[in-house]
């Protein structure tokens, strides 16, 4: 963002604003949020050079790889280097394990045929915060998420609930986690039982069995948490229900054809 500001003296705002994925409205209000010292900065200032490029030709720019990268170094762009920390919810052999029925076939041609789910850990100063989301793999969309101080088999139950509620009478997706002690539990089984679900588990120690849910958490905390740094509570709710409304509707995705999930969820739509 500062960046921008400074080079907008050198070159055209519109570009930069384009380069660094921002709009006008944005940067202005990041301005003024900025002159009275918040440090908040905007989840898409993490996009690498493939996105850039990708966001630029989709809007009728003539740009090369090339160009992107050096006027990313130029603009003081950089996508982190995604680091990994696991949260592990595995507790022993508490309850009984699922077949691994996904089996790592992530693609799916129809939405709510797939689902994927997990537990992860944030530290917000002296607490700790767990959050847990359900991916629809058709479209890499986030169906639901639920987020508390504890990982309780409540939790993570509550948020298969509401991802349930989407659902018409005949979509029974399938819905694969780890061996947690969560979705060994009864409560997890009863729900997706009584939902008609089937239940699939990774393989002891494979988190590759579920490396979609994987890489979204990691996207997660390289483009948001580790990026705003959220100090209290309020602000990492606040700065979770931000991220997880740019993933659905505006990050884009290659796996998606670099459109976001709503506009792959859209094309696919009306394509039926």
């Amino acid at each position: 963002m500062r960046a921008v500001d400074d080079l907008k003296a050198h070159y055209p705002l519109p570009l930069l604003l384009q380069l660094a994925d921002l709009p006008r409205s944005t940067f202005y209000d990041h301005r003024r949020r900025l002159s009275r010292g918040d440090t908040r900065t905007a989840a898409n200032s993490a996009y690498g050079h493939r996105r850039i490029l990708a966001v630029l030709l989709r809007q009728g720019w003539q740009v090369s790889k090339k160009t992107v990268l050096k006027l990313m170094r130029e603009l003081g762009l950089q996508c982190p280097v995604r680091r990994r920390k696991r949260y592990n919810s595995f507790r022993g052999e508490v309850g009984e394990a699922a077949e691994n029925v996904l089996n790592r076939q992530f693609a799916t041609e129809s939405r709510h045929t797939k689902w994927v789910t997990d537990v992860t850990e944030f530290n917000i100063g002296a607490s700790k915060v767990y959050l847990s989301p359900v991916l629809d793999l058709h479209d890499n969309r986030v169906i639901s998420a639920t987020a508390g101080p504890s990982p309780s088999v409540k939790m993570v139950t509550d948020g298969l609930r509401m991802a349930i509620d989407t659902l018409h009478p005949d979509e029974k997706p399938l819905v694969h986690s780890d061996q947690g002690f969560q979705y060994r539990h009864t409560l997890w089984r009863d729900t997706l039982r009584d939902a008609g679900l089937t239940q699939s588990m990774s393989r002891k120690g494979t988190c590759l069995d579920n490396a979609v849910m994987e890489g979204f958490f990691s996207h997660l905390k390289e483009e948001w948490f580790r990026i705003q740094k959220p100090e209290t509570l309020a602000e990492f709710h606040a700065g979770l229900t931000d991220y997880l409304g740019w993933w659905n509707t505006t990050r884009i995705q290659g796996r998606l054809g670099y459109l976001s999930p709503d506009e792959y969820r859209a094309q696919t739509t009306a394509i039926a």
